[in-house]
């Protein structure tokens, strides 16, 4: 009932056997579990550790529980009888929770010429085939210093790069969109620290590039 005062939550279904949830668990599309503690068949912090990754509130009327609880990496542990401003709170926590579990990475973790580094993908002004070895990648960053990435394919970059913020234009090169400053039917031209840097755009991927451009709201 109070669940239902909640706007931020949709109730997916509820049970009073916690052997009959895990049977079904795989069957729901949910992200919370609001559980008690102390259950029959099975205890509330046995079933909160069969739920990998999924958020839970503990509700009970025993506060002993707690250490056990938060040991878990539980959200909340809520003590009855239970308010609504006490629950609203709880769930206000797991939409924080959640919503940092399910934000875009902004880095990529990559094995450089230097060591392990961290490639912030806002520095990022355009990533090129290596010229002494094609395996590597150089990176233009916006202060104009670059970063050599070893052993590192064009597919793994595009599927780790956010989409909407870079695109490839040729064989050998891929652009930051926020680093255009003007283009023509066959030119990207690339504003950095360093003088404008000029790359070919080629058919097979002129048409994807204009369209992240027009997505990305770039003068044409």
């Amino acid at each position: 009932m109070l669940c239902g005062q909640i706007p931020a939550l949709e109730i997916v279904q509820a049970f009073n056997d916690p052997l009959l949830f895990l049977e079904k668990r795989d069957e729901l599309d949910f992200d919370l579990c609001i559980t008690d503690i102390e259950m029959p068949g099975i205890d509330g912090l046995s079933l909160a550790r069969a739920l990998k990754g999924k958020l839970v509130i503990f509700v009970t009327a025993y506060k002993e529980h707690a250490a056990d609880a938060f040991e878990i990496d539980a959200i909340d542990y809520l003590t009855k009888p239970i308010k609504l401003d006490r629950l609203e709170k709880a769930v206000q926590k797991c939409l924080t929770v959640f919503e940092k579990q399910t934000a875009a990475p902004q880095f990529l973790r990559v094995n450089t010429d230097k060591g392990k580094s961290f490639l912030y993908f806002s520095n990022v002004s355009m990533i090129s085939t290596a010229e002494q070895d094609s395996r590597d990648k150089k990176v233009m960053l916006s202060d104009g210093k670059q970063m050599l990435l070893k052993n590192m394919t064009f597919d793994f970059l595009l599927d780790s790069l956010p989409a909407d913020q870079f695109c490839r234009v040729n064989k050998k090169d891929i652009v930051a969109l926020s680093a255009v400053n003007h283009y023509t039917h066959s030119e990207v031209i690339l504003k950095t620290a360093t003088p404008d840097i000029s790359v070919s755009l080629t058919e097979t991927y002129r048409k994807e590039f204009l369209q992240k451009v027009a997505s990305a709201g770039l003068i044409t």
